[in-house]
């Protein structure tokens, strides 16, 4: 079997240990040692011989640790290189006392292109595997003593840009690591097609759209996609998922100083989202700018961007203001950009917004 640790499915595993001639129930304890005790292989003791931790197999781990880095608020960062080819790919772990998050890449780079993001100005290499992203969930799970509860998709990458390969690892963490639909969140920037098939999945995950701006006049300087997919189709589509999902949707919004951050602004969201609809509206999920290399524009001060949420919130919008983690480390959101050792993606003027 050429399959890697996570990317082979039970069948397989199944296959392999009766072509060595173990009997039918060692499968089922290694496959649930993996998933439902979501160990590592090296710490199944149970197994004999060549299934237990002295063996190479049942299979290999896709990825090697390149790098790791722990943020003062206990958020850890990790570069993965995969095995065959060297790609690189980072995922976030943010604890807490009762439950873990898992901040998953879904590609290695990103073709999206938006300007203010870490992982859009190093560009694509590929797609990710199903398997690639069931591994950085369960490697992160062997580093937290928290249970791994969420996962969101927004690391490296556009998910819906790698819809089959996302889809089949959402699969595997719902249905073997026992993780709930509604602890997994698919972040995109827009990509209406996949968005449509989304909403014709059985799973009833939660759908963020990266919205960053109220008009497409903006949007299209700060994400690019937008040229493609304008914010009408954009919320035409979000809008199905929502329907058929029965779950609130999430537009995810950057504040970038003097950019898109004054009440005007405010306001002209809310009036764009006051008619969205779907099932249980739309909430905005307001991301004070995280400073990277590529990107000149500033985080507005706490204040802006308290006025900006309340502006929001008093004409009838849903709000939260995300708690950015890991920035110490440039893990925060739009930091990841795969390089070994880890260099700082923030601009050494970086500094607070008026």
């Amino acid at each position: 079997m050429t399959a890697t640790r996570y990317g082979a499915d039970r069948g397989a595993i199944e296959g392999l240990l009766a072509d060595w001639g173990e009997p039918g129930y060692r499968a089922r304890q290694v496959w649930e040692g993996l998933y439902r005790q979501r160990r590592p292989l090296d710490e199944l003791t149970t197994l004999p011989g060549r299934c237990g931790p002295a063996s190479p197999a049942p299979s290999p781990d896709a990825l090697e640790l390149r790098a790791e880095a722990v943020s003062s608020d206990g958020t850890t960062r990790w570069l993965w290189a995969a095995a065959h080819d060297g790609a690189q790919m980072e995922a976030v772990l943010m604890p807490s006392l009762r439950r873990a998050t898992v901040c998953v890449s879904s590609q290695a780079g990103c073709a999206m292109g938006c300007t203010f993001c870490a992982t859009g100005q190093a560009g694509f290499e590929r797609h990710l595997t199903a398997g690639e992203i069931v591994e950085q969930v369960a490697r992160a799970q062997h580093a937290s003593p928290a249970r791994v509860s969420h996962v969101v998709y927004m690391g490296m990458g556009e998910p819906l840009a790698n819809y089959d390969e996302v889809w089949a690892s959402i699969e595997r963490l719902h249905h073997d690591f026992g993780i709930s639909a509604r602890g997994i969140t698919l972040s995109t920037v827009g990509i209406v097609p996949g968005m449509r098939r989304l909403a014709q999945e059985r799973l009833p995950v939660t759908l963020a759209v990266s919205l960053h701006a109220p008009d497409d006049a903006l949007r299209e300087r700060l994400v690019p996609i937008d040229r493609r997919y304008p914010i009408a189709e954009v919320l035409d589509a979000a809008r199905e998922c929502s329907t058929a999902r029965g779950r609130r949707v999430t537009f995810e919004y950057a504040c970038i100083a003097g950019v898109n951050d004054d009440p005007d602004r405010a306001g002209a969201l809310a009036r764009l989202l006051r008619s969205f609809g779907g099932r249980g509206g739309a909430h905005v999920n307001v991301i004070p700018l995280n400073p990277t290399a590529g990107f000149t524009g500033r985080s507005p001060s706490d204040a802006r961007v308290r006025a900006f949420a309340d502006r929001l919130r008093g004409l009838g919008i849903g709000v939260t203001v995300r708690r950015n983690r890991g920035s110490d480390v440039d893990a925060a959101c739009g930091q990841l950009r795969a390089r070994s050792p880890f260099l700082p993606s923030r601009p050494a003027s970086a500094r607070m917004g008026p």
